[in-house]
């Protein structure tokens, strides 16, 4: 790694030597030098020995149009990216301005380069903020998002720089995938012999091939987002209304049904499993008509589902309820996952829980998984604040390498010593005065917690105190950036979820490095210690003070995740004869939060096999690996 660093920071001098010259030039002739360089990338010419050039013509562009001129750790940061790695810069070292040295050069190939972020804001956002940099060098941006014309997408994929989302660009993969089917099924009569149609000719595939993708937030998009497959649903079936019947009734009887009498509950895989006298009851449990044309078997599944998704699934916490709609709340980025639904009937279930219409289950036409659409790049590189911890993996499954980028300054937070209580409300209480404590010396304070209840349950606390803050999470998404813009002003107090841990920076004012700069204070373990780090490196940017504090409960709910329910009613017993802080306990947590880590990673191991299995089945049989075959 040190060689490789070594061997890319030799071209930054160059880089940085060409900066006079390029000030000469007027406005039209720096184009023109840009138009020069595409030119030459187009006739063959390698992108490597067009790096030192084309990157001292985004510094120079950066310069005039925005007043940011990249640093020379972020130039380093750039020949990273453009030689496939995922690079690691810390909080407000300037990803977002680094992102464009790499898109740039890629993009001179004129076979497109798209930039993939963590949400359609964030994507939004970072389009618009570089869009005159790009501009300056003849090059034209384009942004997909949610709900967007066909046509317009078209246009924005078409474009040199394309900024989006992952789960968009799967999803446009795969509906371009099944119209190819459509016209390729229907382009040709009885005979074989080639038909026009308007209809197929006014609909065309969106994306070009897929040439280079630099990957913002990578571990989230990468590792965490991985697990979930993008899946494009075909017709309904003819059965919704007795399925609909089914979720609702089991969700109305669920309660009944006691855990160790009727049912069994694997906390490792979470898994319901009725007993012999759970389906004894669920026999003699009246039926709404519907139920009758399901065997016996089917009924016994959907009380499982139902006794799981209400020991599971927390209103606040893993879901929304928005318009009459269940909508995902993604635990890694503290967001709304716009879109997307959970599986095998449990979003279904959800939904007969609460209330509201059960939508229903449908058949797959296509699907793809996160791992396999950025592999199916030609060359893939990131940008992250955290991926150190899953080099490994990311090196395994994706073939780049984990880069460490310096920092600009060196940082100066302070980790502040942990505090151990013996229950969640005692843990609780203390943050409260924790906040109110640094509050009263005009610090900001920033609180990370892990979901909308808990996010909730604090800023009542706060307000008994006279605490004067703002709550950022899912349910404020419209005013992120304005939340997040003031979180640095003087005696300002934020608690929000994990929205304020990744995409967003905050900027401190003036007199707020004299006092100490931004505390933040880390509620609970997360399940992945890199979330942690990305909510920790809110304070100290950019060589900044800063101090972070992490609180923890021996009720927390990653001891559970992490050694069952038997070990940690143990602990939560234990915790019970603890009065205020403790210490030296805190290595459990962490070993908890290891294990849940390890259980991630081989769920995502055994996914990658399966898809691959598949993919090779089908291929064998000369299908289409990504449509259902009964399309």
């Amino acid at each position: 790694m040190r060689r490789r660093l070594a061997q890319w920071s030799g071209c930054v001098p160059a880089i940085v030597a060409r900066g006079p010259a390029l000030q000469k030039l007027s406005d039209y002739d720096l184009r023109k030098e840009s138009l020069s360089l595409r030119y030459r990338a187009r006739s063959g010419e390698p992108l490597d020995k067009l790096l030192v050039e084309a990157f001292a013509l985004v510094r120079e562009s950066g310069r005039r149009t925005l007043n940011m001129q990249h640093f020379e750790v972020q130039l380093l940061g750039g020949a990273a990216a453009h030689h496939g790695s995922i690079i690691e810069m810390q909080t407000g070292e300037g990803k977002t301005l680094t992102a464009t040295l790499p898109m740039y050069l890629a993009a001179l190939a004129g076979k497109g380069a798209h930039l993939s972020t963590v949400n359609d804001y964030l994507a939004k956002r970072d389009a618009d903020w570089m869009r005159p940099l790009y501009e300056a060098l003849g090059m034209t941006v384009g942004v997909i998002q949610d709900k967007m014309p066909q046509p317009e997408k078209g246009k924005a994929y078409a474009s040199d720089v394309t900024y989006g989302t992952a789960n968009q660009m799967g999803f446009d993969f795969l509906r371009d995938r099944l119209l190819k089917r459509s016209i390729e099924e229907g382009a040709r009569d009885l005979f074989g012999e080639m038909l026009g149609s308007g209809a197929q000719a006014s609909e065309k595939p969106v994306q070009r091939d897929l040439h280079f993708m630099l990957v913002d937030e990578a571990d989230s998009i990468l590792i965490d987002e991985a697990r979930t497959p993008l899946i494009i649903s075909a017709a309904p079936g003819e059965d919704e209304e007795v399925a609909a019947e089914a979720y609702r009734w089991a969700a109305e009887q669920q309660a009944r049904f006691e855990e160790n009498e009727h049912y069994d509950y694997d906390h490792k895989d979470k898994r319901v499993d009725l007993k012999l006298a759970g389906r004894r009851l669920v026999r003699e449990t009246p039926k709404v008509g519907a139920l009758d044309k399901l065997p016996l078997s089917t009924i016994y599944e959907y009380i499982e589902r139902a006794i799981k998704v209400a020991r599971e699934m927390q209103l606040d916490r893993h879901y929304v309820v928005r318009d009459g709609e269940i909508v995902i709340v993604d635990e890694f980025t503290g967001r709304l996952a716009e879109g997307r639904k959970w599986r095998a009937g449990i979003h279904q279930a959800i939904e007969a829980k609460e209330g509201v219409e059960v939508t229903f289950e449908t058949n797959q036409a296509a699907r793809i998984t996160i791992q396999d659409l950025f592999l199916r790049y030609h060359r893939l590189a990131g940008m992250t604040g955290t991926a150190s911890s899953s080099a490994r993996e990311l090196s395994k499954i994706y073939q780049v390498w984990v880069t460490p980028i310096p920092t600009n300054r060196p940082p100066i937070r302070k980790k502040l010593p942990t505090l151990v209580f013996g229950d969640a409300q005692q843990k609780w209480e203390a943050i409260a005065d924790d906040v109110a404590q640094v509050h009263a010396t005009g610090r900001p304070v920033l609180v990370g917690t892990r979901s909308i209840d808990k996010s909730e349950h604090l800023s009542k606390l706060l307000e008994d105190r006279g605490i004067e803050h703002t709550v950022l999470n899912a349910r404020h998404v419209a005013r992120e950036a304005e939340l997040v813009a003031q979180a640095g002003q003087l005696g300002r107090v934020m608690v929000a979820t994990n929205m304020a841990g990744r995409g967003t920076d905050i900027k401190l004012a003036p007199d707020v490095k004299e006092l100490g700069g931004l505390h933040v204070v880390c509620s609970e373990l997360h399940e992945s210690q890199r979330i942690d780090r990305q909510l920790i490196g809110r304070c100290g940017r950019q060589g900044d003070p800063g101090t972070y504090r992490q609180f923890l409960a021996m009720d927390d709910e990653i001891l559970l995740m992490g050694f069952g329910p038997k070990r940690a009613t143990r602990l939560e017993e234990a915790g019970k004869a603890h009065q205020g802080p403790g210490a030296g306990s805190e290595a459990l947590f962490y070993a908890a939060q290891h294990k849940v880590e390890r259980r991630h990673f081989r769920d995502r191991k055994i996914m990658l096999y399966q898809d691959k299995e598949r993919q090779k089945m089908q291929r064998q049989m000369s299908q289409d690996p990504f449509l259902d075959t009964a399309g």
